[in-house]
């Protein structure tokens, strides 16, 4: 069975810029090309998670995650084809619901479509809701403190069981 990591956008493989909606605005964290380039290496199948309730709040449009995600590749420079997947999830947090993290909709739809091992699967992000998505589908969850809270204010807010990472990279290069 083939093994996946699912990942969070902002604040995880982008600076988070509160609402962003321009591709402009789009800076790739320290190492993450790199990271994304040694994950595909080892056989990781790489998804997208990212809740964007700009979107919803009317702040921005889809279409303008879309071309934010696309500068985002085209920064990252492995092909428009890197994620095998990608989730935007445009609900704002008071708004019914079908994807938005910690939902871990996205993750069993592609466990299921893909012939994921869950066993070999991450949820790897930057805030309580993208570690519970992952660990309500019944993967592993890694934290990173390259977005809201450094490790400091990731202590308390930790799930039994679950690394913390400076960032990405690091995550990355602590796989097998």
């Amino acid at each position: 069975m083939a093994k996946a990591l699912f990942l969070d956008r902002d604040g995880t493989l982008i600076h988070d810029r509160d609402y962003l909606a321009d591709p402009a605005g789009v800076e790739l964290i320290p190492g993450v090309p790199g990271a994304l380039r040694r994950a595909r290496d080892l056989g990781y199948l790489l998804f997208l998670f990212t809740n964007q309730s700009g979107i919803g709040r009317g702040y921005h449009t889809i279409e303008d995650t879309r071309r934010c995600n696309a500068r985002m590749l085209e920064l990252i420079g492995l092909g428009p084809d890197l994620f095998a997947g990608v989730c935007i999830a445009p609900e704002a947090p008071d708004q019914p619901s079908l994807y938005r993290k910690p939902s871990p909709r996205f993750v069993l739809e592609s466990i299921a479509r893909h012939g994921l091992d869950p066993a070999l699967c991450w949820m790897v992000g930057d805030r309580e809701s993208d570690l519970d998505a992952g660990l309500s589908a019944g993967i592993r969850a890694a934290a990173v403190c390259t977005g809201k809270y450094d490790a400091a204010a990731w202590q308390p807010r930790l799930r039994p069981g679950v690394p913390l990472f400076p960032d990405f990279a690091a995550f990355v290069a602590s796989l097998p």
